[in-house]
């Protein structure tokens, strides 16, 4: 029987992990993993590659521009796409650039195998059964995956509300001292006015603080592309914020097994200098876990910033919701 060479391309250590847990148990493969769309291409341009599962938000080359070099090269392998990037356009881009399939991360074992069939890789004796992988992720890889999965889903819902394709970036996450949460957010206000919008949330014993940073020069050119030039600017940007704050958490929780519950959106400061923003919430934000999510619009020169801080009290349990997901 053929064994199959794949490769796995996705820079999280836990996305890999996944895939391997997905892959059918009885389906002869030789795996290959890179971390990079680069390392990727390298090992395709060396033959032998049957099939390539390719992730799309990665540093340097990523899978658009991958999917572009076999293109542009003719270099042949089947190329599949696991991607927490679910809006509508990226899937058409994907397959415009020459994949056979989209599947939405995490990848579910039944859809990777129906896939898989579907272009003819496995025969008819391959049972569906999944194999076991016993690599160890670490924590900060995994909430970063996990967020990446949240992010997608919203970028999704918030790409068919403005009617535009959400360029994506990898999320940062870091534990942050409150000076240090200071420099996040003013290398993120570069140097322009701030509204920002914050609203709280909490369940499962897991808090915090998502905020919302919206540059003012560009609130305007979000509200013609929302259609609401008729309404207050600050009522648009609390919409706005709800929509995709809720589609965020709602991703987390899903993947963690939690509910949480939100406050109301509240605007921490408006047209305000990053530096009084710090100093209203400096008591309260102290040492905190900080996910980092900037988002862009294709196409227009509005990017916005989103921030989830998790209090210091929630990273034990936090870390617990992980280990699944990590072990």
């Amino acid at each position: 029987m053929h064994t199959t060479s794949l490769l796995i391309c996705d820079d999280s250590n836990l996305a890999r992990k996944q895939l391997l847990r997905a892959l059918p148990a009885g389906w002869p493969v030789a795996v290959t993993q890179v971390e990079t769309g680069g390392a990727a291409l390298e090992r395709i341009r060396q033959g032998g590659i049957d099939v390539l599962i390719l992730d799309l938000t990665m540093p340097g080359m990523d899978g658009y521009q991958v999917l572009a070099a076999l293109r542009r090269e003719q270099l042949t392998c089947k190329a599949i796409v696991v991607s927490a990037d679910v809006q509508d356009e990226a899937v058409r881009r994907v397959l415009e650039l020459g994949a056979l399939a989209f599947i939405r991360k995490p990848a579910e074992p039944l859809h990777l195998y129906q896939t898989l069939a579907s272009l003819g890789l496995l025969n008819e004796q391959t049972a569906l059964a999944t194999r076991a992988d016993g690599e160890t992720i670490d924590f900060r890889d995994a909430l970063r995956e996990v967020v990446n999965i949240a992010m997608g889903r919203a970028a999704a819902l918030l790409a068919r509300v403005l009617g535009v394709f959400i360029q994506l970036p990898i999320p940062n996450v870091n534990l942050l001292e409150v000076s240090e949460l200071h420099m996040a957010l003013a290398d993120a206000a570069r140097g322009d006015r701030l509204t920002a919008v914050c609203q709280g949330y909490i369940g499962g014993g897991i808090a915090g603080e998502a905020l919302l940073l919206f540059h003012d020069s560009e609130v305007a050119d979000m509200a013609r592309l929302l259609r609401r030039q008729d309404h207050h600017e600050i009522e648009m940007l609390l919409d706005l914020s709800s929509l995709l704050i809720s589609a965020c958490l709602s991703g987390i929780a899903d993947q963690i097994d939690v509910a949480f519950s939100q406050g109301h959106p509240q605007v921490l400061g408006q047209h305000a200098p990053i530096e009084e923003l710090i100093r209203l919430n400096r008591l309260r934000w102290k040492r905190t876990l900080a996910v980092e999510i900037s988002y862009s619009l294709e196409g227009h020169d509005i990017h916005f910033d989103l921030l989830l801080l998790f209090t210091e009290d929630s990273l034990d349990l936090l870390s617990r919701k992980l280990a699944y997901l990590m072990n």
